[in-house]
């Protein structure tokens, strides 16, 4: 396969991404949008609790991220899109004996239990079968993840991911070499470490390469049929079967959504003789992953690639796949 190159953006029209505006969020499930100033200004933080030390906050997270992805890709004024979900919510000293209806804003607080964001690095895309995939990076930051009963100094849990972003769906394109699903880091200074450690050994254009694969094969109306019922399947086989199959993370809902997807998505439906390309295809899982929630997100993102992948795979060599059986 001839070896693709990354655009570099300039100001011309054809790689013009869709305005932000318009756009549906990465993510959707249970969370909701929130700026980085909110979270700043008004969320509390979390500490340890034997030396109420607080724990590395999430903009401080975002911060982090910003300044490795700005130094290695030479970049600046990067923005970044938050989603949140799980918010605890509290009350100072002062209102503890009020009831809720009576609280003023001052003597609420709250802080949102786990939180991703995505920043688009905007001069690094590709062309991808008629939409633009913007390199992006982000993470989650999900302080249930953390054993707040110890000392300031104990390891903090992060996920990073580097990958592309198709700007017309907002689809995260996450595979494992791009995923750093759990980082361990007691300090700023360790956590920027780990993350550059990951965009050194990211490489795109493998990335991009193993993509482009997805649009060249299709598959027949019949085979999207015995995918998705051999999908359905998956969760009821015994444990022993189940280890000689590729994983399938996705639920019963998130395969009834690809179901729907095939006939009425208005960008990655079927072709018009009753086939859909395995990028279509790889682009209804990740749109179904838009209803995981925080903490399954990347991992069931990077499960459609592997997944999609395994399929190409099938279908080029010809060897025999339970999945399409």
């Amino acid at each position: 396969m001839e070896q693709m190159t990354i655009t570099y953006r300039d100001n011309g029209q054809d790689n013009e991404p869709v305005p932000r505006t318009q756009r549906k969020p990465f993510i959707e499930a249970n969370t909701l949008p929130m700026s980085y100033q909110e979270i700043q200004d008004k969320h509390i933080i979390p500490v340890f609790v034997k030396d109420n030390e607080p724990a590395i906050s999430q903009t401080e997270f975002i911060d982090v991220v910003k300044d490795v992805a700005s130094t290695y890709y030479s970049m600046h004024d990067l923005q970044e899109e938050i989603r949140v979900s799980h918010p605890i919510k509290g009350r100072v000293p002062e209102a503890r004996f009020k009831q809720a209806k009576d609280l003023n804003e001052w003597e609420k607080t709250i802080y949102y239990e786990r939180m991703m964001f995505a920043i688009e690095l905007d001069n690094v895309s590709q062309r991808m079968d008629g939409g633009l995939l913007m390199l992006t990076v982000g993470g989650i930051k999900a302080y249930n993840q953390d054993n707040l009963y110890n000392s300031k100094g104990a390891a903090e849990h992060f996920h990073f991911f580097v990958g592309f972003q198709n700007t017309v769906c907002c689809n995260l394109c996450i595979w494992t070499d791009g995923l750093k699903q759990s980082i361990r880091a007691s300090s700023t200074d360790q956590l920027y470490k780990e993350i550059l450690k990951v965009l050194e050994e990211y490489d795109a254009v493998n990335h991009l390469s193993a993509l482009e694969r997805f649009t060249s094969l299709v598959l027949t109306e019949s085979q999207f049929a015995q995918l998705l019922g051999r999908a359905r399947l998956y969760n009821y086989l015994p444990a022993e079967k189940k280890k000689d199959i590729p994983a399938l993370t996705f639920t019963d809902t998130q395969v009834s959504a690809i179901a729907d997807s095939y006939y009425n998505d208005e960008n990655f439906s079927r072709n018009g003789n009753d086939s859909i390309s395995l990028w279509n295809l790889y682009n209804l899982f990740t749109g179904a992953n838009k209803s995981s929630y925080i903490d399954k997100f990347l991992a069931r993102g990077v499960n459609a690639f592997e997944l999609t992948d395994h399929i190409v795979e099938a279908l080029e060599t010809g060897q025999d796949s339970w999945f399409l059986k």
